[in-house]
C-alpha cells in the first residue's frame, strides 16, 4: 500500500495572542475550514514550538485545526519562562482556548509530549472530548525520564551520549537532570546556552531512525534549545507534576472515547512499551506500530499512520 503524505501546505487564517496570566501570553493560529470539525494540535517537548508542517497531518477542507505554543514557547511569552508553567496550568489553558474559541467538543492530537498532555487534558475534562490522537507516547513515569536522561537510551547511542555527558562534572553525573536543571537556572548565559543545545542536540540526534541534518540544525537553534532544555528539565525535576503513573491510573476515564495511538517500533526517546501500557488499560483505542520508524511524527510511516487517523475521524465526527 502506497504510504500517504502530509496535505499542501496552508496558511493561517486567524492568528492572535491570548493573555492566560498576568505573566504568559500564548500564540496561537487558526487554519482549514471555519466550519470545519475542531481539533487542538499540543506540541512536544515540553517547552517546543508549533511547527507549519504540522498543519499538514488534518484535510483542510474537513478541519478547523487550532495550533498554539505553550507557556514559556516558540512565539509566546516570556521565552522559556519556567513561573507558573506546570502541567495542571497547561491543561488549563487548553480548555481556556476552547472556550475562548466557543468550540463546544474537540478532537485532541498530540505527540511526544503533546500526547502527554493530551490524556492529561482528556482526562480532566473528558466531556470535552470527540477522539484522541497520539504519537510516541510519553507517560513522564520516573522510569519514563530514567531511560532517556540519565541510564537505557545511553546504551544505544554511547557515542551521542558523550556530548551529553560532557558539560556536566564527573562528580555530578549520578543525577544528571538536577546537574542540568543547576546549569539551565544559572545567571551565566553562557553556561545555560551550552547545557540548552547539549540536552536539546542530544534528543534531536536521537529522535528519527536516521538522523536528519535539518532536525539536527532544529534542535541546535538557541531559541529552540533554550525553552525545550529549560521547560523540559523544569518539568522533569519536578515529576512533570503528575502523580506517579497518573495517566495510566486515570485512562479508565477514556473508556468511552475513541483513539488511534501511533507509536514507532524503533522510538529510542520514548520507549514503544509506553504505547502498549496505555493500550493494555484503554483497550478501545486503536494501536498502530510502524515497522520501521523512530520517534519522529515526520518519519514516513508515522505520518502515513496519523493522516489516515486523521481521515478515519473525519469521517467518524462529520
Amino acid at each position: 500500500m502506497e504510504l500517504l503524505t502530509l496535505y499542501p501546505e496552508i496558511k493561517p487564517y486567524h492568528e492572535f495572542q491570548l493573555k492566560v496570566t498576568g505573566l504568559h501570553t500564548l500564540w496561537i493560529e487558526e487554519c482549514g475550514n471555519p466550519h470545519g470539525i475542531p481539533v487542538v494540535f499540543l506540541h512536544g517537548g515540553p517547552g517546543a514550538a508549533c511547527e507549519p508542517f504540522q498543519r499538514r497531518f488534518f484535510d483542510p477542507e474537513k478541519y478547523r485545526i487550532i495550533l498554539f505554543d505553550q507557556r514559556g514557547c516558540g512565539r509566546s511569552t516570556p521565552h522559556a519562562e519556567l513561573t507558573e508553567n506546570t502541567t495542571e496550568k497547561l491543561v488549563t489553558d487548553i480548555e481556556t482556548i476552547r472556550e475562548y474559541l466557543k468550540i463546544e467538543k474537540w478532537l485532541v492530537f498530540g505527540g511526544s509530549w503533546g500526547s502527554t498532555l493530551a490524556l492529561a487534558y482528556a482526562e480532566a475534562y473528558v466531556e470535552c472530548v470527540t477522539g484522541l490522537i497520539l504519537r510516541g507516547v510519553f507517560l513522564c513515569r520516573p522510569r519514563d525520564i530514567q531511560w532517556f536522561y540519565q541510564d537505557g537510551a545511553s546504551y544505544i547511542f554511547p557515542d551521542l551520549w558523550q556530548d551529553y555527558l560532557s558539560v556536566i562534572a564527573e562528580d555530578e553525573r549520578n543525577d544528571l537532570v538536577t546537574a542540568y536543571y543547576k546549569r539551565l537556572t544559572s545567571n551565566n548565559r553562557d553556561l545555560q546556552l551550552k547545557a540548552a543545545r547539549a540536552w536539546s542536540i542530544w534528543e534531536g540526534s536521537t529522535s528519527n531512525l536516521i538522523a536528519k541534518t535539518n532536525v539536527l540544525n532544529h534542535f541546535a537553534d538557541e531559541h529552540i534549545a533554550l525553552s525545550l532544555a529549560r521547560i523540559e528539565c523544569h518539568f522533569f525535576v519536578n515529576n512533570s507534576f503528575l502523580r506517579e503513573n497518573q495517566l495510566l491510573e486515570d485512562a479508565h476515564i477514556l473508556q468511552n472515547i475513541p483513539g488511534v495511538i501511533v507509536h514507532g517500533r524503533y522510538d529510542v526517546i520514548c520507549p514503544v512499551e509506553q504505547a502498549f501500557a496505555l493500550h493494555q488499560v484503554w483497550q478501545s483505542a486503536e494501536l498502530i506500530v510502524t515497522s520501521r520508524s523512530g520517534h519522529s511524527a515526520t518519519e514516513e510511516q508515522n505520518v502515513d499512520a496519523l493522516v489516515r487517523a486523521t481521515q478515519k475521524f473525519a469521517k467518524l465526527l462529520s
